[in-house]
């Protein structure tokens, strides 16, 4: 068993525990808070917390996290594009067509099964038994830089970093249409689409979402754009540029069938990464190219 020490901020005031946590701790949803909660695990000075409670703001939450199941994912040798590497992390180019980790339907050949095979027992196991290491996911068919922690340790230390937005992510993508702005901001809560469970939406009350981004060109009936994220919400860059009215290219879940890109999956890859490092808090900044399938996308593109 573990315990973590949180403490309130007056602007946290008002907020449910179980959302204070799950925003605090990013490997912590909702469910699982809740569940801590019921089982007595999360405590102020000593009492008990419900669920429901309300942070005041100013005081301390000691959360008492069990012992993470052991690793069950197996490692699998699959070849891996890493970007960096040392003690405390590995960063992996993820490739378009892989998931992070196994899920119903992707149990294996994922990358953590990779990288199970390429670190052994070197991994994080916060994440729990299907995702030790990963620190934050991109999606199947978004390729670019991935962050996996090798300790515990080095895991929190990074997660916080999401918390606060000292951890730069910047995506490169193309959306339909000519965007109005050269530069703009989306900032607009998400949450589970009430009307269909798999997609996400802008929702009243969602969490806070915010997408910066920038036109490095356009094209007819195309612009190739740079995003970078305040937040790392589940599809938000998806969500958000279709919510102007320019959903990402080729993107099958929240763009436009026979869009014209020829594409089989959202044109859409984690471009940089910057991030403190876990052992002496020194800036590491990554990059890593464009992919040949986006960089043929766009040689189709210029040559309209």
């Amino acid at each position: 068993m573990k315990t973590i020490t949180l403490t309130a901020l007056p602007a946290d005031a008002g907020t449910r525990l179980d959302v204070f946590l799950s925003d605090k701790l990013s490997d912590l949803t909702r469910s699982a808070a809740q569940r801590l909660a019921e089982e007595g695990n999360i405590t102020c000075s000593g009492k008990v917390l419900k669920k429901n409670y309300r942070i005041c703001g100013g005081e301390s939450i000691a959360v008492l996290l069990p012992d993470p199941a052991p690793i069950s994912a197996q490692p699998q040798e699959i070849p891996l594009d890493i970007v960096y590497e040392d003690d405390d992390v590995v960063v992996v180019n993820k490739p378009r067509g892989m998931v992070v980790h196994p899920a119903p339907g992707n149990p294996d050949k994922t990358l953590v099964n990779a990288v199970l095979a390429h670190c052994g027992d070197s991994l994080s196991g916060i994440g729990g038994a299907f995702r030790p290491g990963i620190v934050h996911r991109i999606d199947k068919d978004t390729s670019g830089l991935v962050i996996v922690a090798k300790n515990d340790k080095a895991h929190l230390y990074l997660s916080a970093q999401l918390k606060d937005h000292t951890l730069s992510r910047v995506y490169e993508a193309v959306v339909l249409g000519n965007l109005k702005d050269d530069i703009g901001t989306v900032n607009a809560p998400l949450g589970r689409n009430p009307k269909d469970r798999k997609k996400m939406a802008i929702v009243p009350d969602g969490r806070p979402a915010v997408t910066h981004y920038q036109v490095l060109a356009r094209y007819p009936g195309f612009t190739y754009i740079r995003c970078r994220l305040e937040t790392g919400r589940t599809h938000q860059i998806r969500v958000h540029m279709a919510s102007l009215g320019h959903p990402l290219a080729g993107d099958p879940l929240y763009g436009r069938k026979n869009d014209g890109s020829r594409l089989a999956g959202q044109c859409l890859h984690a471009r940089e990464l910057t991030f403190l490092h876990p052992a002496d808090g020194r800036e590491v900044h990554l990059t890593c190219p464009l992919p040949d399938w986006f960089e043929d996308f766009l040689n189709r593109l210029q040559s309209k």
